[in-house]
């Protein structure tokens, strides 16, 4: 299976923009959070081995920690798998790595993975092959498949920044949990990964609001 000729992706502002005008013709929620978010980022970055050990580096971590210890990764030149192989657990553990995380980024260098193929497989293939890898949840294969690999119909609804996004701005009772917001989603298509950032976009102007962060 390859990805589909008709299948969007989202490589520039511009497709963006088209997926955020697509939504805010149709949601009048998703229209009112636009009002306030102002144009919306792309957050694309670059796929490969370094996109996944980066997540990894930034599982149950602040910010903050995740840059630093990435930083350090960098700086040591272990951005791809040839030389986090060669250097170990003694070497990820110096530059902050914990035990599990050592595990995990030692698991997926010797994963072999095929990073070009997963550029043209469907989003189903792509999640399922990562979500298959040690230390790889959905939410990372989600964040992968929207941001590295520019999928335009791809939602991470485990995230609870969303979640909580989600409930402000329907007024609900309570967070939706992940079925909850997928189900939700589903009137998002086909570009909910520009709906997650709006809802991400609007979860900041929300918190700022309310001066929490």
């Amino acid at each position: 299976m390859r990805l589909s000729q008709t299948a969007r992706l989202i490589e520039t502002d511009a497709d963006v923009a088209e997926g955020a005008a697509w939504l805010c013709a149709r949601d009048p929620r998703l229209a009112a959070a636009c009002a306030q978010t102002g144009p919306l980022p792309l957050r694309r970055r670059a796929d490969g081995f370094p996109a996944l050990l980066q997540a990894i580096v930034g599982q149950q971590v602040s910010t903050a920690s995740a840059a630093a210890i990435w930083a350090r990764v960098e700086a040591a030149g272990l951005t791809d798998p040839a030389q986090v192989l060669a250097a170990g657990e003694e070497g990820l553990r110096a530059q902050g790595f914990s035990r599990p995380k050592i595990r995990y980024a030692l698991a997926l260098a010797g994963a072999d993975l095929d990073y070009v193929a997963l550029r043209q497989a469907p989003d189903t293939q792509v999640i399922a092959t990562l979500v298959a890898q040690k230390g790889i949840g959905l939410w990372t294969a989600e964040i992968y498949a929207m941001f590295a690999l520019g999928r335009a119909d791809v939602l991470a609804a485990g995230d609870l920044a969303l979640q909580e996004a989600a409930r402000v701005l329907y007024g609900l009772d309570a967070r939706p949990a992940e079925a909850a917001l997928r189900e939700m989603a589903q009137a998002w298509t086909p570009w909910r990964a520009v709906a997650a950032r709006i809802l991400w976009a609007y979860y900041r102007v929300v918190k700022n609001r309310e001066g929490t962060l």
